[in-house]
C-alpha cells in the first residue's frame, strides 16, 4: 500500500465530479490526490442512468464539445453514444415534451417529433400505445462505470493519486487556510482542498465553518436480462432515464425518490427499496415488447439535493482555499466539463469558459433554517410511512 503524505490539491470525494477535476488538474501538471471513504463511484457516480443531458446549464455546451473526444482524452473507454430519444406514454406527456422540445430549439438545438414508423425503427422495444416521441440530436449516454474507472486511471496516468478506503475525519487549519486533510490513514498536507464528497458534501463543509445546503435521496435503477439491440439505446420517458447497453440490459431508473438522513458512520446502510417494481411498471408501460425480460438485479446510489436544484462550485467564505463542488444529483452527464470549471476555478480563480456566477453559494444567504421542511425533503419514519 502506497501512503500519500500530502499534494498541492487534495480532492475529498471519489465520485465522477471530484475524479474528473482530478484528472484535469493531473493533465495540467498539477500535483493532486484524491481520497475517497469506499471505492471510485461506489454511490450515485457509478448508479445511474448514464444520460448526458442538462442542456439548461452554463456547462451543457462545454459538456456536448467533449464527451465525443472523452475516449481519446481520457486513453480509456466510456462507451460513449450521441442523441437521445424522449418517448411519451401519455398524451399528457407528449405536450410536456413539445414545450421542452420547443425551449431546446430556441437555445439552438436541432430536435425533431418522429412519427410512429420512426418510433418503432428507433425503439423496437416501444408498443403502439405511445403517444408520441422526440428525437434530440444532441446529448446522448455512456457507462457511469467504465467512465469513472477511466477517470481515475487517467488521472493516475498523468501522476494523480488515489487513495480508496479512507475515510475523512477532519481538517487542520492555520488562519483562514486549510492545511491538511485528517484520515484514518493520517494527515494529508495540501495548499489547496477540494470537497466534491457527493452528500457528504455538506457535512464536511460545516466542519469549516460554511455549510453546503443539501439533502440526500436514494436514486434507485434497474437492470434486466439481455434483449435485442436498439438503434438508439439511449432513451428517456415515463419518469424513467436511462439506456441499453451494449450487451442488451436494459438499465433505467426514475423517482419517486426516498429522502435520507445522513449516517454518522459516512456509509448508507442497504440502499435499495422495493421500489424497482414501480420502475419496472413504468419500463413495460414505455417498452411493452420487454415485458417478458426478466429484473436480474437493482441498486440504489445516493445523491445530493441543493435547494434549488442547481450546481455549487464556489470557494468557502471562511477558507478560501477551499472549493467546494455538488452537482445536485446531474453529476455524471455534466462531468467532463464540470471537472474541467473546478481545474480553472482551482488553478486560476475563475472559470474560463463558462459563466458560472448562479453556482456561487451567495445565493443562499437568505436561506430558512428548516428549508427542508419548508419544501418536504424530509425523511420519513417506515411506520408513518405505512
Amino acid at each position: 500500500m502506497i501512503e500519500v503524505k500530502g499534494a498541492s490539491v487534495v480532492i475529498v470525494g471519489g465520485g465522477v465530479t471530484g475524479l474528473s477535476a482530478g484528472w484535469w488538474l493531473a493533465r495540467a501538471g498539477v500535483d493532486v490526490a484524491v481520497v475517497e471513504t469506499g471505492i471510485v463511484g461506489w454511490e450515485a457516480s457509478g448508479r445511474n442512468g448514464g444520460g448526458c443531458g442538462h442542456a439548461t446549464s452554463p456547462l451543457y455546451p462545454e459538456m456536448l464539445r467533449l464527451w465525443p473526444i472523452m475516449d481519446e482524452l481520457l486513453g480509456y473507454p466510456t462507451e460513449f453514444s450521441a442523441n437521445r430519444i424522449h418517448v411519451a406514454v401519455t398524451e399528457e406527456q407528449l405536450a410536456a415534451q413539445n414545450r421542452s422540445a420547443a425551449a431546446a430549439k430556441r437555445r439552438g438545438y436541432r430536435c425533431e417529433l418522429l412519427d410512429r414508423k420512426q418510433i418503432r425503427e428507433l425503439v423496437s422495444l416501444v408498443g403502439d400505445n405511445v403517444a408520441g416521441a422526440h428525437f434530440y440530436h444532441f446529448g446522448g449516454h455512456a457507462n457511469p462505470h467504465r467512465t469513472v474507472q477511466g477517470y481515475a486511471w487517467g488521472m493516475q496516468d498523468h501522476g494523480g493519486r488515489l487513495m480508496q478506503h479512507c475515510a475523512v475525519t477532519g481538517f487542520r487549519t492555520e488562519g483562514e487556510r486549510v492545511i491538511g486533510v485528517e484520515t484514518e490513514r493520517g494527515l494529508l498536507g495540501c495548499d489547496q482542498l477540494v470537497i466534491a464528497a457527493g452528500p457528504h458534501t455538506g457535512r464536511l463543509s460545516a466542519m469549516l465553518g460554511h455549510e453546503v445546503p443539501m439533502a440526500s435521496a436514494r436514486a434507485e435503477m434497474i437492470v434486466t436480462e439481455p434483449l435485442p439491440l436498439m438503434a438508439y439505446g439511449g432513451v428517456d420517458g415515463n419518469g424513467l432515464h436511462g439506456r441499453q447497453t451494449l450487451r442488451g440490459n436494459l438499465a433505467f431508473g426514475g423517482g419517486p425518490h426516498e429522502w435520507l438522513d445522513l449516517p454518522q458512520g459516512g456509509i448508507f446502510a442497504n440502499p435499495s427499496t422495493p421500489l424497482m417494481g414501480h420502475i419496472g411498471r413504468r419500463l413495460i408501460e414505455m417498452m411493452p415488447k420487454a415485458a417478458h425480460a426478466r429484473i436480474i438485479r437493482s441498486w440504489a446510489g445516493v445523491t445530493e439535493n441543493t435547494p434549488d436544484g442547481r450546481p455549487v462550485i464556489d470557494r468557502l467564505s471562511t477558507f478560501p482555499n477551499v472549493v467546494v463542488a455538488t452537482m445536485s444529483s446531474v453529476g455524471f452527464g455534466l462531468s467532463p466539463a464540470s471537472g474541467r470549471a473546478i481545474r480553472d476555478v482551482v488553478v486560476d480563480g475563475t472559470c474560463s469558459f463558462a459563466d458560472i456566477s448562479s453556482f456561487r453559494l451567495a445565493r443562499f444567504a437568505r436561506l430558512e433554517a428548516d428549508w427542508r421542511e419548508l419544501q418536504g425533503w424530509v425523511t420519513v419514519a417506515m411506520d408513518e410511512a405505512a
